[in-house]
């Protein structure tokens, strides 16, 4: 009787080891795909913590963006300087939580509001939650909505694989064509911004080569490879008047291993961007020319993402961030 007792202890501890070693695969496998503890209460509870000037209620919309951008080429130089530059950083797939987790170190962020920038929420998706997106919260209606200024009623493009029309102009094309810049530059490494059929600026980017417009499209390899470019083009010392620059190691997290700010994947993806942000900021200070240089430095996302995934309705996916700040 005994015998057969412990054979049943031992048995019953193989099935419970074997449950947890299937639970940790499971979760290790699913990266947080379906992270119950990534509700609503969760998140605006880390929005607070971030140290927002606003409330998902009070969010800007995204196209706010573009008008910062373009008043800063057309507005008066400061006295002393001699030109205007500008320099986005765009975290692809940055949920606005995850923000929270910024601490004293190398932040690209925390460069800006140590300087006395402010850290605003801002909205993507055409509207503001909880009402029902016009636009997908996908990457190319995000930042076509902030090149453009414009929803997609505008722009026309409502979800990925779209090209637009040039009907709407992105201030690459006409802070160019008006020569109120020099030359701008686009540094990805997403081949649906212009790199593929149906891409998203696929006719922007004929149009400037036709008309010999000084704007650089440029389709990078990896995260590090648009790093290094961006890197490069602000070490130059005619670099681009406006610099566009998008990092995607939390988009890529996000899809691989879930949007969560439970996820340690997703952290570090962000910690790293943050980090390539940081440097890219103390490139920009550190140019021979800078003294005599107006810039303005904004780190923005395109959307959010729940699971892993984006492109509806939840407060994950819609709340965006804005940091700007003038050097």
């Amino acid at each position: 009787m005994k015998k057969k007792k412990v054979i049943i202890i031992v048995s019953a501890l193989i099935i419970v080891a074997a449950i947890g070693l299937g639970i940790y695969f499971a979760v290790e496998n699913s990266g947080f795909k379906k992270d119950p503890a990534d509700t609503e209460e969760l998140y605006r509870q880390n929005v607070a913590e971030a140290g927002y000037k606003n409330t998902p209620e009070t969010a800007i919309p995204q196209t706010d963006i573009y008008t910062l951008i373009d008043d800063h080429f057309r507005s008066p130089l400061e006295k002393g300087k001699t030109v205007k530059k500008a320099l986005v950083i765009g975290y692809d797939g940055c949920r606005a939580d995850i923000l929270a987790e910024i601490q004293d170190g190398e932040s690209g962020i925390k460069a800006l509001t140590d300087n006395g920038a402010a850290l605003n929420l801002a909205y993507c998706g055409g509207v503001n939650y909880p009402e029902k997106n016009t636009q997908d919260t996908s990457t190319a209606p995000g930042w076509c909505s902030i090149l453009t200024g414009t929803w997609a009623d505008v722009h026309g493009i409502t979800g990925n694989d779209i090209t637009k029309t040039m009907d709407t102009k992105t201030l690459f094309t006409s802070l160019t064509e008006e020569k109120i810049i020099g030359s701008a530059a686009f540094i990805t490494k997403w081949a649906g911004h212009f790199s593929r059929k149906n891409a998203t600026y696929l006719d922007e980017k004929t149009y400037c080569e036709e008309n010999s417009l000084p704007v650089s499209f440029v389709k990078c390899s990896d995260d590090e490879a648009s790093f290094s470019y961006t890197m490069e083009e602000l070490a130059k010392d005619d670099c681009s008047d406006f610099i566009f620059s998008i990092l995607e190691p939390t988009d890529s997290a996000g899809h691989g291993k879930g949007f969560s700010f439970n996820n340690p994947v997703y952290k570090e993806a962000f910690k790293r961007e943050d980090l390539y942000a940081k440097q890219l900021i103390d490139a920009m200070k550190s140019r021979s020319t800078f003294a005599q240089e107006e810039w303005l430095v904004i780190i923005t996302s395109d959307h959010g993402g729940i699971r892993t995934n984006h492109g509806k309705e939840s407060i994950q996916e819609r709340m965006t961030f804005l940091v700007a700040d003038y050097f």
